[in-house]
């Protein structure tokens, strides 16, 4: 195998248009700070993100800062995460018998990104986790992870996050255009909603992070919002302030350069997200309408 330039990482062959990269991780269950830290750990099953997205934050946590600047062009597979998982999760019950770990999956990531169709690897952590049953938020953009509604439902505490940052299609091609569509990605959060049966003693809950909240023509909210109907909680978030140095997460040039394409939306960027707020909270009454990083906790 070549040798990449990432880290002494080996690389394969590339998934689409990502090189792809073999790494054995030191630990796959990292303390959670900052934004998330409801939780005890984070879990990310890659590192690196095929999707790429223009104002993605986690760029800033590349490698180094030619891959920050390539990003969404490569991905590395942590080739050893389920056996880091199995033992970092044992060591946890062994010191926490009567307390599930919490863990957000994933923070810096996509789990269900297109290799995953592939590798499988959310898949495999997934199934070491049940036998452990911690308490779960996993946090995607893709309808991949209706694929394992067979593992899903065997969880007893779980919260699944769709991303879906616009109603508007034009605006997710510009901010985000290897994603997948808006509609992919209800159908996904209703597929599962529905999939998972109620039972006393589960509490399988869904959530739409609309986060950052990126522009919605006013001809699609009304219509989006009501699509909203299908889950418990809906989050909204403006942007991260920008950040010019590297390792700092931010809103990236990238998108800032795309905003200036809706100018309509952030020449008043406050008024829109107080407009955007007042039609979920009065189209959506009986649904929890969280902001920021009150709306990434499990409860």
């Amino acid at each position: 195998m070549a040798k990449s330039q990432s880290e002494g990482n080996s690389q394969q062959e590339s998934f689409g248009t990502a090189k792809v990269y073999i790494n054995n991780a030191q630990s796959i269950l990292n303390k959670a700070t900052g934004f998330i830290d409801y939780y005890d750990f984070t879990l990310n099953p890659y590192r690196g993100c095929q999707y790429g997205c223009s104002y993605c934050y986690a760029a800033a946590f590349s490698p180094n800062s030619k891959m920050r600047q390539d990003w969404g062009n490569w991905v590395i597979i942590k080739k050893n995460a389920v056996e880091i998982l199995e033992k970092e999760l044992q060591k946890w019950q062994n010191k926490n018998p009567d307390k599930p770990a919490s863990i957000y999956m994933s923070s810096v990531t996509d789990p269900y990104q297109p290799i995953e169709s592939k590798q499988m690897l959310t898949r495999s952590l997934l199934e070491t986790m049940v036998k452990y049953q911690p308490i779960l938020v996993i946090q995607t953009r893709s309808p991949l992870i209706a694929k394992d509604v067979d593992i899903l439902q065997q969880f007893q505490r779980l919260r699944i996050n769709m991303s879906i940052p616009t109603g508007s299609e034009q605006v997710r091609k510009d901010f985000e255009p290897r994603t997948p569509s808006i509609s992919a990605r209800l159908k996904a959060i209703e597929t599962l909603r529905y999939s998972i049966p109620y039972q006393k003693d589960r509490d399988i809950r869904f959530s739409v992070t609309i986060t950052p909240l990126l522009p919605t023509f006013p001809e699609h909210q009304i219509e989006f919002i009501r699509k909203l109907e299908i889950v418990d909680r809906v989050v909204i978030q403006e942007f991260h302030a920008t950040q010019t140095r590297s390792l700092v997460a931010g809103t990236r040039q990238e998108a800032e350069t795309i905003k200036q394409k809706y100018s309509w939306w952030y020449d008043n960027e406050r008024v829109n997200y107080l407009k955007f707020k007042e039609n979920l909270v009065s189209l959506l009454s009986d649904i929890e309408i969280k902001e920021g990083k009150e709306g990434f906790g499990f409860e």
